[in-house]
């Protein structure tokens, strides 16, 4: 399954501490609160789906990473496993954000919310009424406008979002040959943005380059966007 593939760029997994739906990459120094990422998976995925994503090597090493960096990493199972379900999705992340908040080891006004793929449009709640401890958004070949003939909840459209975004940093990756439509999601979201987001091009990268497009072009833009989302963190 290409859901468990590794992310091309290498990274020691370390363990994860495991609370309900959230799992917690604690950096090495626990002495001092640190900032925080929420990794926040795409979709649709099956309910019945085995491993869940917080289970799959990609999310694990991506959070692994940005705690190598001294900022603890989360990941989230939220319940996006049909196109109808973003409300209850959104619930699932808005909780998995205040289990990380109210962590002691976290400054809990310095926080990331990192969306990938279809999880792209849960991003909008955050775009559109930025929340004073949110000090960036990363999209990584993020779905930003829904797929033609799937439903269309104007609350999850973050082309419209982002005009209310103000000067939040918003790092996005975009994959060149990516689908037609997450692409057309991305030029209109860019168009909107008030603030043009940093940009991380991947010319010839695929949906999922991380994990499909082993190279040094696909390695260099993860750790582009790692070292673009952790700069804002300081």
């Amino acid at each position: 399954m290409d859901i468990l593939k590794p992310l091309v760029l290498p990274v020691t997994i370390r363990p994860a501490e495991r609370l309900g739906a959230v799992d917690l990459y604690p950096p090495d120094d626990g002495a001092r609160r640190r900032p925080a990422v929420l990794f926040v998976h795409g979709g649709p995925v099956p309910a019945e789906q085995r491993p869940t994503p917080r289970d799959w090597p990609m999310f694990q090493a991506y959070a692994s990473l940005v705690a190598g960096r001294g900022v603890m990493g989360a990941v989230v199972d939220h319940g996006l496993h049909t196109p109808a379900d973003y409300a209850t999705a959104a619930d699932d992340v808005r909780a998995a954000v205040e289990t990380l908040r109210s962590d002691p080891r976290v400054d809990g006004g310095r926080i990331a919310l990192w969306f990938f793929s279809g999880g792209g449009l849960l991003s909008a709640d955050y775009l559109r009424e930025p929340p004073a401890w949110l000090r960036c958004v990363a999209l990584t070949y993020a779905l930003l406008a829904q797929f033609p003939g799937l439903p269309d909840e104007p609350r999850f459209r973050p082309v419209e979002a982002v005009t209310e975004a103000g000067d939040l940093p918003i790092v996005l990756t975009r994959a060149g040959a990516d689908y037609p439509p997450v692409l057309a999601g991305i030029k209109a979201f860019i168009a909107a943005a008030k603030i043009r987001p940093d940009i991380v091009e991947v010319p010839h990268g695929r949906h999922s380059f991380d994990i499909l497009d082993d190279d040094d072009t696909s390695r260099a833009a993860i750790e582009r966007a790692v070292d673009l989302v952790l700069s804002t963190m300081k």
